[in-house]
């Protein structure tokens, strides 16, 4: 027996509780065993044993677990992706830093952003990420730094996660 979706008034109403992305919070602190951040309700943090070292967090049970960007990173998954073309050979060394500087920014501000890869092509990049988000910025942040670039913007509507742009130096 098929379980009815759930309507009112012929439109379909979404459950009262809804499942978070990544499944429920976990209870106590939860470290990852590749990167060393800490879940602790809800979110990701940097400098665990900052945490474990306070005094009121001693009685908090600790287990280990993979955050969600090391397991896509295992598992070879992305959700952004950046193809950078016609790359000026002068401005290839810039770009290269900007990215790596503008990644590792993202990164210290949240832990689940993370640069996975840059694939050197002759004068194009791929560049792969852990977030939507983060491909798009950095796609708007290259756009500031260089002149003459266009940017293709995603069809959000194909299927899956990922969402892929074009960065094209004029």
């Amino acid at each position: 027996m098929s379980k009815k979706p759930n309507t009112k008034g012929g439109r379909l109403v979404s459950p009262r509780r809804k499942k978070e992305e990544f499944g429920g919070a976990k209870k106590g602190l939860v470290i990852c065993e590749s990167c060393e951040i800490y879940n602790y309700r809800k979110a990701w943090h940097h400098d665990a044993d900052s945490f474990i070292s306070k005094r009121e967090n001693k009685d908090v049970p600790v287990s280990f677990a993979l955050c969600p960007a090391c397991a896509m990173i295992k598992r070879r998954q992305y959700e952004g992706k950046l193809m950078i073309k016609n790359i000026p050979a002068a401005q290839k060394k810039d770009l290269l830093n900007l990215i790596k500087g503008y990644c590792d920014r993202a990164f210290s501000q949240d832990p689940l952003d993370r640069l996975i890869g840059i694939v050197q092509q002759g004068s194009s990049l791929t560049v792969t990420v852990t977030k939507k988000q983060l491909a798009q910025r950095l796609a708007k942040k290259i756009k500031d730094a260089f002149n003459k670039v266009k940017i293709s913007n995603p069809n959000f509507r194909e299927p899956g996660d990922v969402a892929n742009f074009t960065v094209e130096f004029l």
